[in-house]
């Protein structure tokens, strides 16, 4: 009589087959486990501020019918940033952890200077110094300080100073000299309590800065 062949046999394919699946769903298991490992970088945006210009001035500030150039303000690498600057001591440098502003510090302010004399409407022209303007005068600038301090009062600071130097042109003579400073505490020890003390720290100054350069320049072209 005949004998049936082993069954065993018979089911080696499948069993094979079950095996090699399995091993296939090994590499691909470990790549999805892989996806979900946090990546650095990957975390939530930093926040982004930005400050204001200055839209109110004294309705004797004077109209002048001549054209200024605001450079770029000069700055040290420490303030030369998007980040936000903190000092726990005079000698010691800082910055919040993911929040920036919205660009680097020496151009956010030239913008804003040109706004602030855009909104005296007391200036003919005004641009930076990439513009193609016939300038009577060249506004330059050094950014000197521009940080939060936590040193010296209870709450933190904004302080923020700025030297000025108006140039006559074409001659290319300094006229005027002068430093701008404000200093001004935030309200509560949180960062958007700290630029709103930023906001109002260099508002103050823009102010100052519009006017003197306004009378300033006048004086001068008058004298011409």
């Amino acid at each position: 009589m005949k004998r049936d062949k082993p069954l065993l046999s018979a089911a080696r394919p499948h069993s094979r087959r079950r095996v090699l699946l399995s091993a296939l769903a090994v590499p691909a298991a470990a790549t999805l486990s892989a996806c979900q490992i946090p990546v650095p970088g990957q975390g939530p945006p930093p926040l982004l501020y930005r400050l204001t210009p200055k839209s109110t001035f004294d309705n004797d500030l004077p109209d002048v019918h001549w054209q200024l150039v605001v450079d770029t303000p000069l700055a040290d690498a420490g303030i030369d940033s998007t980040r936000i600057a903190l000092q726990r001591s005079p000698t010691q440098l800082e910055y919040y952890a993911r929040a920036t502003w919205s660009d680097r510090a020496p151009v956010m302010v030239q913008t804003l200077m040109i706004e602030s004399f855009e909104n005296s409407r007391r200036i003919v022209a005004v641009g930076r110094d990439v513009v193609s303007l016939r300038a009577d005068f060249v506004l330059k600038t050094e950014l000197r300080e521009f940080q939060a301090e936590y040193y010296g009062d209870p709450m933190p600071r904004a302080h923020i100073a700025i030297t000025a130097r108006l140039v006559q042109l074409p001659r290319r003579a300094i006229i005027g000299t002068q430093t701008f400073e404000s200093s001004v505490p935030a309200t509560a020890d949180t960062l958007d309590n700290i630029v709103v003390a930023f906001d109002d720290a260099l508002g103050k100054v823009l102010r100052r800065i519009v006017i003197w350069t306004l009378q300033t320049g006048e004086t001068a072209r008058q004298k011409s």
